[in-house]
């Protein structure tokens, strides 16, 4: 029987549970698994089905990976090539005959096996024209009449130290301890029953020592289930304590005030773009805070829907803040938007921190009274310093780069202001659903006529010598190109890097063209200064790395060169190629991918498409929404089983059950809500929207 100790370790360390030495502890923490409670959560990603042997006569016709087979040896040969030590079997059972291998460099097998003993032996399996042949994985030697007795075996992520065996022994030598601290269920039993889900320890029990498949795949289904639940739970509730703050102000929207704004435009508006402004001040004009995210891809005019929200913003009298991610994008905001809105009176102001002292105060000074009408910055606008006469609307652009934290901050300068999220990474509309719950989703899926199409090319690394002679055909014309590449330094897996590739450009490939250096490690003044020169076409070959992913607008650039292309998702080379076609000369993308890869058909996607949905689509398809560019501080990341793509359908399910459970109970307070609410008050992203209901 387990200590008191031990059984009391929801919160304890892994070393004490059985089987867990110091060493072995150290190596579940170096997966993340710290607790008990943490190892219980560690679910099995498959299983092997070692309940049956396959006949003989059928080995290698089931379909699986690996099969197992039971039989008597009736030969032995053992035999050594080079360093590789080489047993074979041949054994018999009811049906026939059939083969066993071993193959390895060590003395494992060697000597172990005799004529007349029965095996079980379980393996990928070999046909030949003689016998099927079990190329060994696991085995186990029966005694004499024994019946085989095998079990659905659970296989779990290893690390290179801590192999799925060791992993699975532990779990099942102290299956019943951890069990017994299971915590309440989150999941209500209302919807069990509804759904016909096993409770949570009984799911437990079902999915980490599973009867059959269909049980395992039943409480599997449930774990899913209950994450979906909780992130959808989680959202309603922000949406709805959103719903409930009255506390915005109403703007008014002027009869005549879009034809207005656009006579001032030296350009039509798209109907997308029409569409999205009448969306925005539509929400505007509730005294519920407008939380909005505006999905566009690259050039669809996102910047100029911000504006037509930040002049209705002015017309009312109250202030907006645009807050971008670094000091070049704002710059280009503020640059782009005060010649925009001058012809309305709407006065621009910039923060950021690299500003001097003496022009810094006076921005301060002029947003603090109200006379700048619009605040343009960096995460500077959050500090303490900068004080808003009446925020009434805060546009956060590229809102993924930023934390949930200091998004609260700026939209805390204003109380309840109408908030704007804009981002130029085109994410699938069921990934949005899911990952931006508590948002509003409004898209510009059409892009201003005119733009010229980026011509892409994907090409091996042999041909790299033909690109660079390419790039310098269009520096003599005059334009400008981007080289991005994975790696800062050498030796991070054989990528290449941009310190030694802008060396080699510099000094053998481009020695009388001026090359410029990028990346994150550079400082912020360093960083911005060299982007700079580039802007000024001071730098003709900007080598970096994704730093120029989001933003940056720089009209004379025609090549955008990105070397190990197979390293990044479509949707992020889509993104990298944005950053060439802004000006009038034609421009062109060229993917870079190793001579040994077949990364053809992939890479296609972005030859024959410039549609950043499809492209998006096509991403998540492939790599999964784990993956996804901008996903990181959604949530998505938490899932331990759920996946959004492959169970979107038991996401929806989920999602209507967390409406309806707060719809008959908001504040989560009957008594059938506990063990949700224990769980959502863990978190502190909830923990104030349960109190506070």
């Amino acid at each position: 029987m387990r200590s008191p100790k031990t059984r009391s370790a929801p919160a304890g360390d892994i070393g004490e549970l059985a089987g867990v030495g110091a060493k072995s502890a150290q190596l579940f923490r170096e997966i993340a698994i710290t607790t008990p409670l943490e190892l219980l959560d560690y679910l099995p990603f498959r299983y092997d089905d070692l309940r049956l042997p396959t006949p003989s006569t059928e080995l290698g016709s089931t379909g699986a990976p690996e099969e197992n087979a039971v039989g008597t040896v009736d030969a032995v040969k053992e035999r050594r090539v080079r360093d590789l030590e080489i047993v074979e079997l041949v054994l018999h059972d009811d049906a026939g005959s059939f083969a066993a291998k071993w193959i390895g460099r060590r003395r494992f097998v060697v000597g172990k096996f005799a004529q007349g003993m029965r095996l079980f032996v379980r393996g990928r399996i070999e046909r030949t024209l003689a016998l099927p042949v079990v190329n060994v994985s696991q085995y186990a030697q029966l005694h004499e009449g024994q019946a085989y007795r095998g079990d659905l075996e659970p296989v779990y992520r290893a690390s290179k130290d801590l192999a799925t065996r060791k992993i699975a022994a532990v779990i099942k030598n102290n299956l019943e301890t951890l069990l017994a601290m299971v915590p309440e269920d989150p999941l209500p039993a209302a919807l069990q029953r509804a759904h016909g889900y096993m409770p949570l320890r009984e799911a437990y029990r079902a999915v980490h020592a599973p009867a059959t498949p269909e049980q395992a795949a039943r409480a599997r289904e449930r774990f899913i289930f209950t994450e979906f639940f909780l992130l959808a739970v989680s959202a309603q509730l922000r949406r709805t304590e959103r719903e409930r703050d009255r506390g915005a102000r109403s703007l008014h929207v002027p009869p005549a005030l879009l034809e207005e704004f656009e006579r001032e435009l030296p350009f039509a508006l798209t109907g997308a773009q029409r569409r999205a402004i009448a969306t925005l001040w539509d929400d505007m004009s509730s005294t519920t805070p407008m939380n909005r995210l505006l999905q566009g891809d690259v050039g669809s005019g996102k910047t100029l829907v911000a504006a037509a929200t930040i002049l209705l913003a002015a017309r009312n009298g109250v202030q907006s803040a645009i807050m971008a991610p670094t000091e070049i994008l704002a710059a280009q905001h503020a640059a782009k938007l005060a010649p925009l809105l001058l012809p309305f009176g709407v006065r621009v102001e910039a923060v950021f921190g690299s500003q001097p002292q003496r022009s810094r105060a006076a921005a301060l000074d002029k947003i603090a009274s109200g006379e700048a009408s619009l605040a343009v910055g960096t995460h500077a606008l959050i500090t303490e310093t900068v004080e808003f006469a009446s925020l009434g609307l805060a546009v956060i652009d590229e809102q993924h780069r930023f934390g949930v934290e200091q998004r609260a901050r700026l939209r805390a300068k204003g109380g309840s202001p109408h908030t704007l999220h804009m981002t130029a990474t085109p994410i699938p509309r069921t990934l949005a659903q899911s990952v931006y719950a508590d948002l509003d989703l409004c898209v510009i899926d059409e892009l201003p006529p005119g733009r010229t199409p980026i011509e892409t090319f994907a090409v091996r690394t042999a041909r790299l010598d033909r690109v660079y002679r390419f790039v310098r055909e269009q520096v003599a014309m005059g334009h400008q190109a981007y080289i991005v590449a994975p790696a800062i330094e050498e030796g991070e897996s054989a990528l290449t890097s941009v310190v030694a590739e802008a060396e080699r450009l510099k000094n053998d490939v481009f020695p009388d063209i001026a090359v410029g250096l990028l990346h994150g490690k550079l400082a912020p003044r360093e960083k911005d200064a060299i982007m700079q020169r580039f802007v000024r076409g001071e730098v003709a070959v900007l080598v970096s790395t994704t730093v120029v992913e989001v933003g940056v607008d720089v009209p004379n650039a025609s090549v955008m060169v990105i070397l190990d292309a197979h390293r990044y998702g479509l949707a992020q080379l889509h993104q990298l190629r944005g950053r060439v076609g802004r000006g009038a000369a034609t421009s062109y993308c060229v993917l870079v991918y190793p001579d040994d890869r077949e990364e053809t058909e992939r890479l296609s996607i972005l030859t024959r498409s410039t549609d950043g949905f499809e492209i998006a689509q096509e991403d998540l398809r492939l790599r999964g929404p784990g993956e996804f560019a901008g996903t990181a501080q959604s949530g998505v990341a938490d899932f331990h089983v759920a996946d959004l793509v492959r169970d979107f359908e038991i996401y929806q399910i989920a999602k209507g059950a967390a409406v309806a459970t707060l719809s008959d109970d908001p504040g989560l307070h009957s008594a059938a809500h506990t063990g949700l609410r224990a769980v959502l008050e863990r978190r502190p992203s909830t923990r104030a929207l349960l109190y506070s209901s």
